[in-house]
C-alpha cells in the first residue's frame, strides 16, 4: 500500500526531557546576553526560510510592530532578540504580572531562574509569576484552577493534560489570526504553519503548540545489573520484558525490596510500549478516552477506529498486567502511590520504567549509586515509530485572563526570544549548562538543580535546534535506529469537538477513571469479567452516543482529505 511518509519532521533525539513530555527540541544557537532586553545584542541576519508569515500587520489595519522583524535571523541561525517596540499594539503603560500555571515539580534553582526572567522583562513593564501543580496534585487541581477564583493568564496544556476537555468548557482564550498577528509577532513569523491545525477546535485556535515534531518511540529502561544477576543478558521483545519482570517479582523483590516496576496510579506508559507491537496510532488521545486504530499505510476509515478498551490488544495487555501483578512486580497499593515510577527508578526502588527518551534522566540518577548499571531497550524494532505531534505540549491563554494581550506577549517572548527561551529550557548558562556555536548544549554539575527541559513550559516552547552534546550512546543507538521507521499519524489534524456530547462523555470518563487504572495494574480478580463490566457501564453511560458523534465528525473530516 502507498505509504504516507512523514514530510517535515525534525528527528530530534529525545535525550533529556522532563516528565510526561514529548521529545527533543529547543531554540537558537547563540546564548544571547544576561540582563534586560535593552542590553541584548541585536543582529542583522536576514530570514528567508522561517516558517509562517512575516506579515505583522493585523487585518484590522493596526500595525503589530513599529519595527520590522525582517532582519531577525531564522531559528538556529543567530540570536533572536525581541524588543518592546515589537509590541506596539500592547499597552505596556501599567505594570502587570502574568500568572502562569505549570504541571510538575519545582526545580531547586527555580527562584533564581525566574528572577533572571523578570529582570529581562523590566523594559516590558511586566513580571512573570509561576505556580507549579505537582505531579501528585495536578489531576485534581487543573480544572479547579481554571474554573475557580484564581487569576490565570497562561497555562500548560496538552491532549494528555485536559486540553480538549477544557477547550470544550471554553476555558481557553481564542487565538484568532488577527490576535496572533497583532500581539504575537514572533509566533506569527516563526511558528510552523502546519502546527496551528493541531490546536484548532471547531475553527478556533485555543493554544500555541510546540514548534517541533520529532520521533517519539516508547522504550523501557531496566537495571541491567539486576537482570544479569539473575541470568538475563538482554531484552529484545515484549516476552523478554515479561520474563525480566516476573524474575524480578519472584527473585529480586523478596530479597531487596526492589519492584520490577514501582508503578504509580496506572501503567499507561507501559501500555504505549505494548501497543507498538501492533503498529497503532490514536485518532483521539484524551485522558483515558482513546480512539485507536492499526495503521497499514492508508488513512483509516471510520469503521477501523474504536475505543482502546474494546480491542483484543488491550484485553491481552490487561491479562499480562495481572500476570505481573500476581508475580509481585509492583506494590498492591500502586493505585494510590504518589511517587512516580520514574522517580522511584531513579531512587533505586524500581528495576524498570517505560517511557520515551526521557528515561535517560532517571537512568543517570540511578547510576549515581555505586554498582548500578542500566540499559535501554526498544522492544519493537520491527515496527514503525510514531512522530510526536506539535500539539503534544502546548501553552494556552486562559479565557479568564485579565490581560490576554500581555499574556500573549510573554508567551511570544519565552517561546522565541533566544535568551528567555534558553533560560527556561536549560537554566543559567555557565552554571547549569554550556553551549557551543552549533546549539549543542552540555549540562554541568549544577544541572541537578535545574535540568534541561525540567519544567513543562519548556516542552511547549521548544523549537528545533537544541541538541545535547555527547548524547548518551545508549539513547543515541536507539534513536539512530528510529530514523527510517518514523511515521506521521495521518489523523493528527482531526480534532473531536466533544461539545455536543459533553455530558455523555463525562459519564463515560467516570467509568474509565474507576476501571482503567486497576486493569492496567492487574489489580482485579478476573480480567475478562472486569473489562466486560467496564465496557457495559461505558455503553450504559452513553458511549454509543459519543461514538456516533465522533464517527459523524470523523467522516466529515475524512471526506476533505
Amino acid at each position: 500500500m502507498k505509504k504516507k511518509k512523514i514530510l517535515s519532521v525534525t528527528l530530534a533525539t529525545c535525550l533529556v526531557v522532563s516528565m510526561l513530555a514529548g521529545c527533543g527540541g529547543g531554540s537558537g544557537s547563540d546564548s544571547g546576553t544576561s540582563g534586560s532586553a535593552s542590553n541584548s545584542t541585536s543582529n542583522t541576519t536576514s530570514d528567508s526560510s522561517a516558517s509562517g508569515s512575516t506579515d505583522t500587520t493585523a487585518a484590522s489595519g493596526d500595525t503589530a510592530s513599529s519595527v520590522s522583524l525582517d532582519s531577525l535571523p531564522a531559528i538556529g541561525e543567530g540570536t533572536i532578540v525581541a524588543s518592546p517596540d515589537f509590541y506596539a499594539s500592547t499597552d505596556l503603560s501599567d505594570p502587570y504580572t502574568v500568572n502562569m500555571y505549570l504541571i510538575g515539580d519545582t526545580p531547586n534553582d527555580w527562584d533564581k531562574v525566574l528572577g533572571m526572567v523578570n529582570d529581562y522583562l523590566k523594559p516590558y513593564n511586566t513580571d512573570l509569576a509561576v505556580t507549579f501543580m505537582s505531579w501528585s496534585d495536578y489531576q485534581t487541581m487543573y480544572s479547579l484552577v481554571l474554573a475557580g477564583g484564581e487569576q490565570v493568564d497562561l497555562i500548560f496544556t496538552a491532549p494528555w493534560c485536559y486540553m480538549y476537555t477544557e477547550a470544550a468548557k471554553g476555558s481557553f482564550y481564542e487565538l484568532s489570526d488577527d490576535f496572533i498577528a497583532t500581539y504575537m509577532p514572533l509566533a506569527n513569523k516563526y511558528q510552523d504553519k502546519d502546527s496551528w491545525s493541531e490546536t484548532t477546535l471547531s475553527g478556533k485556535t485555543i493554544a500555541v503548540p510546540s514548534n517541533v515534531a520529532a520521533a517519539m518511540g516508547k522504550i523501557v529502561a531496566i537495571r541491567q545489573d539486576l537482570a544479569e544477576k539473575h541470568g538475563i543478558t538482554e531484552l529484545k521483545t515484549w516476552d523478554d520484558y515479561m520474563n525480566f519482570m516476573v524474575t524480578m517479582g519472584e527473585k529480586e523483590t523478596p530479597e531487596s525490596g526492589i519492584y520490577g516496576l514501582a508503578s504509580s496510579v496506572d501503567n499507561n506508559e507501559l501500555w504505549d510500549v505494548y501497543r507498538q507491537q501492533f503498529d497503532t496510532f490514536l485518532a483521539l488521545d484524551s485522558d483515558y478516552f482513546d480512539m485507536i486504530y492499526s495503521w497499514d499505510g492508508d488513512l483509516p476509515t471510520v469503521d477501523e477506529i474504536t475505543t482502546s478498551y474494546e480491542t483484543d490488544w488491550f484485553r491481552a495487555y490487561a491479562k499480562d498486567m495481572k500476570t505481573l501483578a500476581d508475580a509481585g512486580c509492583w506494590s498492591r497499593s500502586a493505585l494510590t502511590n504518589t511517587v512516580t515510577d520514574d522517580d522511584a527508578f531513579g531512587a533505586l526502588q524500581g528495576a524498570s520504567i517505560a517511557w520515551n527518551g526521557s528515561v535517560i534522566t532517571y537512568v543517570k540518577q540511578a547510576e549515581q549509586s555505586e554498582g548500578v548499571n542500566c540499559a535501554l531497550y526498544d522492544l519493537t524494532t520491527d515496527h514503525f515509530v510514531g512522530c510526536e505531534a506539535f500539539s503534544n505540549n502546548d501553552m494556552a491563554i486562559a479565557a479568564g485572563s485579565k490581560n490576554p494581550e500581555r499574556a500573549a506577549m510573554v508567551l511570544d517572548l519565552i517561546k522565541f526570544d533566544t535568551y528567555l527561551n534558553r533560560l527556561l529550557i536549560l537554566g543559567v548558562e555557565g552554571e547549569h549548562y554550556t553551549i557551543d556555536e552549533e546549539g549543542y548544549y552540555t549540562e554541568l554539575d549544577k544541572s541537578s538543580d535545574y535540568a534541561a527541559y525540567a519544567i513543562s513550559a519548556s516542552w511547549a516552547i521548544k523549537n528545533s535546534d537544541l541538541h545535547e552534546a555527547g548524547a548518551d550512546p545508549r539513547m543515541q543507538a536507539i534513536s539512530d535506529g528510529w530514523g527510517e521507521r518514523v511515521e506521521n499519524n495521518p489523523t493528527i489534524t482531526f480534532v473531536f469537538d466533544t461539545t455536543p456530547v459533553d455530558s455523555y462523555l463525562a459519564a463515560v470518563k467516570v467509568v474509565l477513571d474507576d476501571y482503567v487504572p486497576m486493569l492496567e495494574l492487574g489489580l482485579v480478580d478476573d480480567v475478562d469479567k472486569t473489562l466486560d463490566e467496564m465496557i457495559q457501564k461505558m455503553y450504559d453511560s452513553g458511549l454509543q452516543t459519543v461514538k456516533d458523534e465522533f464517527n459523524k465528525q470523523y467522516e466529515a473530516w475524512y471526506a476533505t482529505r
